[in-house]
């Protein structure tokens, strides 16, 4: 949404972006209609990426592809203290997407939706190491 550094540049083709912009988004809306059972992690995004999530979402369950049994998790530096209690019109973080987008409507039907509040430097890298972790010693990955 003209947000990308070449977007100013004087030769720039927006009929190639926004081709392939759509190719992109089919994509997307493909893999999200494959989540059930699966997790959605969003880090840092907090206006475009929660509302293109949110849209694919309500493609793949209009199109009646089961997505209900999914993960979500929000990786922000915003505090949102209790993220599952009910908040009304009057509180700030109702309007803040990734809470409603990721974490809250996504799973109003099932699953589960979390909220990590901390810097990615640390969030991070404290995820990688857990999943790491917890994958079975076949696996050939480095510790």
């Amino acid at each position: 949404l003209c947000t990308d550094i070449i977007h100013q540049h004087p030769i720039v083709d927006f009929a190639a972006i926004g081709a392939t912009s759509g190719i992109d988004f089919h994509k997307f809306c493909y893999s999200v209609s494959r989540l059930d059972g699966g997790v959605f992690l969003n880090f840092g995004s907090a206006v475009i990426g929660p509302e293109v999530f949110l849209k694919a979402l309500s493609i793949a369950r209009n199109l009646g592809y089961p997505t209900f049994n999914i993960t979500t998790a929000n990786f922000d530096l915003v505090d949102l203290g209790d993220y599952r209690t009910r908040i009304g019109y009057d509180d700030p973080h109702y309007y803040y997407r990734p809470r409603k987008n990721i974490v809250n409507r996504p799973t109003s039907r099932g699953g589960k939706g979390w909220h990590f509040c901390g810097d990615h430097r640390l969030t991070i890298p404290s995820l990688y190491r857990r999943l790491i972790d917890r994958l079975p010693e076949s696996c050939s990955v480095e510790k």
